[in-house]
């Protein structure tokens, strides 16, 4: 169901900021240092992590043989998911830091923790890491 809200258009009207629309705000300094931080922590860590499996996968697909080539497209899913996650977890950090108005008219601000994405990316991780196992086994059974 929270993906669906996360595909939804123009998020920023529901999101509200000293009663401006989160379009229309005019954000002070500190806020703005705030808000480039948590995207320099999460956003930029999810994206290099994303890359660095992708390139990976590049270095293995290149180099070895074809036998080797599950791996890499292992690798290349992996950090699919992973930049999929990181769309989920700028999502959940918008909301961050902007209240919500309520179907009634008032404003609600709850600070969420970034569980969910935690949750997904650990099952991923675990997914991930499962396979490569599974696949480096077989590889040696093939030898």
């Amino acid at each position: 169901m929270e993906l669906i809200h996360a595909l939804q258009p123009h998020p920023e009207d529901r999101l509200h900021l000293r009663l401006h629309r989160a379009r229309s705000v005019v954000l002070t300094a500190q806020e703005l240092v705030e808000i480039r931080a948590a995207q320099r922590t999460f956003e930029g860590a999810y994206i290099r992590t994303a890359l660095g499996q992708f390139s990976f996968a590049l270095v293995v697909l290149k180099i070895f043989t074809a036998e080797f080539y599950s791996i890499g497209a292992l690798f290349a899913t992996y950090g699919a998911g992973i930049l999929l996650v990181s769309m989920y977890r700028r999502y959940e950090g918008n909301r961050q830091f902007f209240s919500e108005v309520g179907e009634d008219g008032l404003g609600r601000k709850k600070f969420r923790t970034s569980g969910n994405a935690v949750v997904v990316l650990t099952a991923l991780s675990v997914g991930a890491y499962a396979s490569l196992l599974a696949l480096t086994l077989k590889l040696d059974d093939d030898a």
